[in-house]
């Protein structure tokens, strides 16, 4: 499919052209840098107040999801998991860390590859990786994995991603303001109208 053309999730043409991208060279190519470097910028985080950090690797995967889409996404969430476990011997494996990782590409997918960008879309986009993905899962692998209850975790992710959800929004949303021109220039994603975000 054309990176001119837009279709609606509910289509079957936005399905083969996001199942498309794995005989796509271009967009293996960004799965495999998104991963590099989603791995390395997960491990710098900038502090912004008590127990609250800012990192840009969201950024990143969000970007990269919209070039390759949901399909792709998937399989770019497992290799995500598998690469920051291995490069970072503190981390613990679990199942349910790949299936959130594989998730959250998926969901970023879904809101940005040939969509029509708009404010409210990148807010339900980050709404739903964050409080259903990190905040959601998050307790309950938690919950698995340590001896607590899932609301000790969910308490305390719930505070946390409700403070950070509009500061996440609001870096996607300039990111985007200033790459989304250059990746219609290279025929990356669909043009659009404008050069501004739409709220709607």
């Amino acid at each position: 499919m054309s990176k001119n053309n837009a279709f609606s999730i509910f289509t079957p043409e936005y399905w083969a052209a996001a199942s498309s991208e794995f005989r796509n060279l271009r967009s293996l190519v960004f799965a495999g840098l998104t991963v590099a470097l989603g791995t390395v910028l997960s491990a710098i985080s900038i502090p912004v107040g008590m127990n609250l950090h800012v990192t840009f690797a969201f950024v990143v995967l969000a970007f990269g999801s919209m070039v390759f889409g949901p399909v792709v996404g998937l399989s770019a969430g497992v290799a995500y998991d598998l690469v920051g476990f291995l490069l970072m011997p503190s981390s613990v494996f679990f199942p349910g860390y790949t299936l959130s990782s594989m998730l959250e590409f998926f969901i970023y997918g879904i809101f940005l590859y040939q969509c029509r960008i708009s404010v409210v879309r990148v807010f339900l986009c980050k709404l739903m990786v964050d409080f259903g993905i990190h905040v959601g899962l998050g307790s309950l692998w938690s919950q698995i994995l340590f001896d607590k209850g899932y609301y000790y975790f969910f308490v305390k992710s719930l505070v946390k991603n409700a403070v950070m959800l509009p500061v996440e929004v609001l870096m996607l949303l300039v990111l985007l303001r200033i790459f989304l021109p250059v990746l219609e220039h290279g025929d990356i994603v669909p043009k659009r109208k404008s050069r501004h975000i739409p709220f709607l």
